[in-house]
């Protein structure tokens, strides 16, 4: 029964690091009676506090948005557009015709349809050039690489959890199998106490230490110290930051293909926070080229439509090109994500990270609520002492 001890220390030590690692990631939603009285995943529960962290570190040190989108070439990525262009303007010059000119669109000659839809599909490059133009240099007015990252991880927060285990899959592994041995070598030491003075209060109180001890040294061994030190020869440093090279090239790859895909940012640039700025742009180039075209001709079709409804026309006009570049971004995908070579930049600029700031790619799914993970691995053990001190004295 004696020798028992040091397995069931160890026993403790494994069990509080493995709850601690499941009290970071599980449950997604809060499982209990809010809002006290039960748990909720620190990482789902902190999702905007710790999505806002992982974007301020990219927005700040890693990503430009100037610099990633000035290195688009707009006149391939219009080549790339060419047919859904095509096909949209077609299916809108049909519209507006049905619509508002059901009168006069039906007894045009089809070759008179066909030299509108022609028209405006040579018209829908320029706005796009031109907005291309006034954009350069200006992308952070229209774009917010921010919200991107923010808006994906807390809409999906299994993906948040994923990103940070897959990131730091390797400590959090270690920071779970460590508690074993630090609770064998407590366990140890626990046996010779009650041997030497045979105290029932020493096996929970041992218990408690174990489980409060091994997870506050398990963390220091992740993140401390932050840059190598040399002791009697042996080089330390926090696991997590030896393996910056190796985090790095996880992260961007993680970053590039699940959230700064060249789908998302581009529905960022036209259907983020800027869309009004977006549209505004837009509906006044569009509004201008078909001035333009109409010339003289412009107070007798607006007479013709009335005011209200050559307005709306012009605004129908805006939406869809604001609608069709979303949907056409598949056609630019593999192109773009060439281009932008998103991957690569931020593993480059990862490595250059001082530890300090490296830390924070992984600290905070510990950071936010530490003390608790600490304490509930304290009173789990003082449990089991407990239980221990009750089968070890038969019941009494």
């Amino acid at each position: 029964m004696y020798l028992a001890i040091p397995l069931v220390a160890a026993f403790v030590g494994y069990v509080t690091k493995t709850l601690a690692v499941e009290m970071i990631f599980r449950p997604i939603k809060f499982v209990g009676i809010e809002p006290w009285l039960g748990w909720q995943g620190i990482l789902p529960r902190k999702a905007l506090k710790i999505a806002t962290h992982s974007a301020d570190l990219m927005a700040s040190r890693l990503l430009d948005s100037n610099e990633l989108f000035e290195r688009l070439d707009p006149e391939r990525m219009l080549r790339e557009l060419e047919r859904p262009v095509n096909d949209a303007a077609e299916a809108l010059v049909r519209e507006i015709g049905e619509t508002y000119m059901a009168g006069f669109w039906g007894r045009l000659p089809a070759f008179a349809q066909r030299k509108l839809v022609e028209r405006l599909q040579a018209e829908i490059p320029l706005v796009m050039r031109e907005f291309w133009s006034t954009a350069t240099g200006h992308f952070e007015e229209y774009f917010d690489i921010r919200r991107v990252i923010i808006a994906n991880l807390v809409r999906d927060k299994e993906k948040l959890n994923d990103i940070f285990w897959r990131v730091g899959g390797p400590e959090l592994t270690f920071f779970r199998n460590i508690g074993f041995w630090f609770g064998f070598v407590l366990g140890v030491v626990q046996l010779a106490c009650w041997m030497t003075w045979h105290e029932p209060l020493l096996m929970p109180l041992f218990g408690g230490l174990i489980g409060f001890v091994s997870d506050w040294v398990a963390l220091q061994i992740l993140f401390r110290p932050l840059r190598p030190k040399k002791i009697l020869g042996w080089t330390f440093q926090g696991k997590f930051l030896a393996r910056q090279d190796q985090v790095s090239k996880d992260y961007a790859t993680l970053m590039a293909s699940e959230l700064l895909t060249p789908a998302n940012l581009i529905e960022e640039l036209l259907r983020g926070p800027a869309l009004d700025r977006i549209v505004d742009l837009v509906h006044r180039q569009v509004r201008e080229a078909m001035d333009a075209r109409l010339g003289i001709a412009l107070p007798l079709v607006v007479l013709a439509l009335g005011h209200e409804s050559y307005g709306e026309i012009r605004k129908l006009v805006a939406r869809r090109i604001i609608d069709l570049i979303p949907v056409a971004s598949r056609e630019v995908e593999k192109y773009a994500m060439d281009a932008l070579d998103i991957n690569d930049t931020i593993l480059g600029r990862m490595n250059s990270l001082s530890p300090e700031e490296f830390e924070s790619v992984l600290r905070p799914a510990f950071k936010e609520n530490e003390i608790i993970i600490v304490v509930a691995g304290a009173v789990l053990g003082a449990l089991v002492g407990e239980l221990q001190v009750f089968f070890m004295l038969g019941g009494h």
